[in-house]
């Protein structure tokens, strides 16, 4: 059985710690997972929805093919940190729900 590396701690992260840290690192770690969460989500519905974009004579060549992946993850992560399309809003919110201590 390994050990799990320590994950890093983002600036937002950082910074919430410093200011609460009881509160603050369960909230904004729950947040950078619920916006991945919604990032992932994102990319598989732009996959599909650009999976027949450029299918001809003109495709681009072999290198469209992961160039394409690489600008739809970043379309994804955009999207999701620009405040995405809700999802990450509830799963944060179910994330800190799962975390509370029952009284």
């Amino acid at each position: 059985m390994s050990a799990l590396a320590p994950v890093p701690l983002a600036p937002a992260a950082q910074s919430a710690l410093a200011a609460d840290p009881n509160r603050a690192l369960a909230s904004s770690s729950a947040r950078d997972n619920a916006e991945e969460f919604e990032a992932v989500f994102l990319n598989t519905m732009f996959e599909q929805m650009f999976g027949d974009v450029g299918k001809g004579p003109f495709n681009g060549g072999a290198a469209a093919g992961p160039w394409r992946s690489f600008l739809i993850d970043e379309y994804a992560r955009t999207v999701a940190k620009a405040g995405g399309i809700g999802i990450a809003d509830h799963v944060e919110r179910a994330l800190l729900a799962q975390q509370e201590i029952p009284s």
